[in-house]
């Protein structure tokens, strides 16, 4: 059931997207070198590594880390980078990652290929059996600014909690929190 909503929605929000997609793709071309799109290598269900597209906010060459390890973070912006990450315009190429299945609208965020403390923690606890989310429990919670301990255990507590309801709950305060840019740090 859950698939099936996904596929409807992901559908639904690309028909009505699209005018700002290729909007942002255009503006990420004509202020900084390199392709509109980052592929990212993502932990997804099972622990299986996938290619997820965002939209690219940091320069060329910027090494795979997550931002928060970065010395400086705001040195590797591109021109509407830290833009693009607080209002979260960044995250609609993800629609394509939940249209193919690697993704679902709400579960834990995808953690990157080499943040193995994360993962090891996931999997411990069984979160990584949940496919990972555009939003999730973790991001509506702090996003940014959770230490990863916290972020697990609020990924697990969805793990425990999921449901229909609750997905619609996750949604809309991701909707409330990305109005007011809340919990982004870079």
């Amino acid at each position: 059931m859950k698939r099936l909503l996904d596929l409807l929605l992901a559908l639904v929000a690309t028909l009505l997207l699209i005018v700002p997609v290729v909007v942002v793709a255009i503006m990420v071309k004509l202020t900084s070198a390199g392709p509109a799109l980052y592929w990212s290598d993502r932990v997804g269900r099972h622990n299986k590594i996938f290619k997820m597209p965002k939209f690219r906010s940091m320069q060329i060459g910027t090494p795979a880390v997550a931002t928060h390890l970065l010395k400086d973070p705001n040195a590797y912006l591109t021109p509407v980078g830290s833009f693009l990450r607080k209002s979260s315009l960044d995250e609609l190429p993800q629609l394509w990652s939940i249209l193919v299945g690697d993704m679902s609208f709400v579960g834990p965020r995808p953690a990157l290929f080499n943040q193995d403390d994360l993962v090891a923690q996931r999997t411990e606890l069984g979160v990584h059996e949940l496919v990972p989310g555009l939003t999730g429990w973790a991001q509506v919670n702090g996003r940014d600014e959770l230490p990863i301990p916290e972020k697990v255990k609020l990924d697990a507590e969805y793990l425990q909690r999921q449901s229909l309801l609750f997905d619609i709950r996750i949604l809309w305060l991701t909707f409330v929190k990305v109005l007011s840019r809340d919990g982004v740090s870079h």
